[in-house]
């Protein structure tokens, strides 16, 4: 019986190396928890027909620290964040955001990398891995590159990833001065539901403050940051206004995205 699957060309990577030397012979789409891919095909808008599954590939489900720095593979699954001790002592926000990541089903099977892949401005983990300044790093057959991630998207659902590269990992330098982390997600449910609006800051001598779901991409919030570290809250609040810039949708209104942001903001300096 044909179905939408039977449609899809698929390859395997067995390691990457063969993943890598896969992309630059013959161009095709990576996938691995497939959380995503589902559903847009259930929903016909999957374009790709070409797929590398790299899902086997364990050398990319490493969490470590290089240094000082904490090293998450791109295949660590929300689910191996929750229960990693070192992502729970340095980056307890992106535990919390990982909690609120679908199910436990959906937890099992998505992936940090496949997060930030998506380039959905509504992907929980993007605020916390931008407001942390962290590093997207991308593999091809011969070169190696890292992208800030507040550099990754250059517009709605696009990046500047090339065709023939990878997301290995993502690097997160220490939290400067050790301040305090705060997320926060509005939907209509806790999980379970795509984010109205997300926010993930650090209270700190040179505060960072990121959201979600207000653009085109992942937004951080620099003026409003400059603005918190010289104390003026109404200000912040003022500046953040016209950095961020909600559209209406199905989901929600610009007004109440605005509004909402506002309030996000105040709550996290405040408490």
């Amino acid at each position: 019986m044909k179905t939408a699957v039977s449609e899809l060309d698929l390859a395997r990577a067995e390691s990457l190396d063969q993943a890598l030397g896969l992309l630059r012979s013959e161009p095709r789409a990576p996938l691995a928890g497939t959380t995503d891919l589902y559903v847009e095909l259930n929903f016909g808008i999957l374009k790709p027909r070409r797929f590398l599954d790299i899902w086997p590939l364990d050398e990319l489900r490493e969490i470590s620290l290089r240094g000082d720095t904490l090293v998450i593979g791109a295949l660590a699954t929300f689910t191996s964040l929750i229960r990693s001790p070192l992502v729970n002592q340095r980056l307890p926000m992106l535990v919390e955001a990982a909690r609120l990541v679908g199910g436990i089903q959906i937890q099992n099977r998505g992936t940090l990398g496949g997060n930030i892949a998506n380039a959905s401005p509504a992907g929980d983990s993007l605020p916390v891995l931008a407001a942390v300044d962290a590093v997207v790093v991308l593999k091809s057959i011969d070169s190696e590159r890292r992208v800030p991630l507040t550099e990754f998207y250059t517009g709605y659902r696009q990046t500047v990833r090339r065709p023939d590269e990878l997301i290995v990992a993502i690097e997160v330098p220490p939290v400067e001065g050790g301040g305090r982390q705060y997320f926060r997600k509005v939907g209509t449910r806790a999980a379970l539901a795509i984010s109205k609006i997300v926010i993930a800051g650090v209270k700190a001598a040179a505060p960072r403050v990121a959201f979600g779901s207000v653009g085109p991409t992942v937004i951080r919030a620099r003026k409003t940051e400059l603005l918190l570290a010289q104390g003026d809250l109404e200000a912040a609040v003022r500046a953040l206004k016209t950095e961020i810039a909600p559209i209406d949708d199905l989901r929600s209104t610009a007004e109440y995205r605005h509004r909402v942001a506002a309030n996000l903001l105040r709550r996290f300096w405040s408490t």
